[in-house]
């Protein structure tokens, strides 16, 4: 359970920080740089990015984390790690909001792009990308925002079931009772000769035990 629990957090991390980044780079260096170029090549280059971006490699971590983070908080809830469980809930509420975000406005946006047809026969290019543009570009930040958050929130819990699982293994100890050596149950000094002294054993005491006046 330990091992699974560690390997779903691990790879909740990756895969939300995989979009992240992907959302991220989008608002910060690809928006921009196509804002300086023109209608044709805007709406051309985005119509080839949505038809290209629809592959495993982007399908896999982008629907895969949903699953990953809801076994996170499932393993967290029942097994080690429940101090790690808010920020486990969080992430995945912030990843569950910023994949709404994405499925009800981004994923519109570029079917109705692609709608368009082909740049040499769309006739208003300048009218295509004023419709797609400014929304998209705004609600990509908020996705890329949100991805973020729910990327830090895993990366915190990490870290905070990472520094709780030597607690948590002190406890399990602790509570097993404490464990006893075995030790000579007499001292070594009455172990002459193997021999074992009267009052080791109140129980065994001798028939005789000589007195003064007896002795001659």
């Amino acid at each position: 359970m330990k091992h699974l629990q560690a390997a779903t957090l691990l790879a909740a991390v990756i895969s939300t920080g995989l979009m992240a980044g992907l959302f991220a780079g989008f608002a910060y260096a690809v928006m921009p740089g196509l804002k300086r170029s023109s209608d044709r090549t805007f709406v051309e280059t985005v119509q080839g990015i949505n038809e290209a971006i629809l592959n495993p490699v982007f399908m896999l971590p982008f629907m895969g984390s949903i699953p990953l983070l809801a076994l996170a908080v499932f393993l967290a809830r029942r097994g080690q790690g429940r101090p790690a469980l808010p920020w486990l809930i969080a992430a995945l509420v912030l990843y569950l909001i910023a994949f709404m975000v994405t499925s009800g406005v981004n994923v519109p946006l570029n079917d109705q792009l692609a709608k368009a047809g082909d740049v040499d026969h769309i006739k208003h290019l300048g009218t295509a990308r004023d419709h797609f543009e400014s929304t998209w570009v705004t609600w990509n930040i908020t996705r890329a925002l949100l991805h973020t958050a729910a990327f830090a929130c895993l990366a915190w819990a990490l870290v905070v079931y990472g520094a709780h699982r030597p607690n948590e293994g002190k406890s399990a100890n602790s509570a097993a009772g404490p464990t006893f050596q075995n030790s000579d149950p007499m001292p070594t000094a009455y172990q002459h000769g193997g021999r074992t002294p009267y009052n080791s054993h109140p129980d065994q005491q001798p028939d005789h035990i000589p007195t003064p006046a007896s002795i001659p």
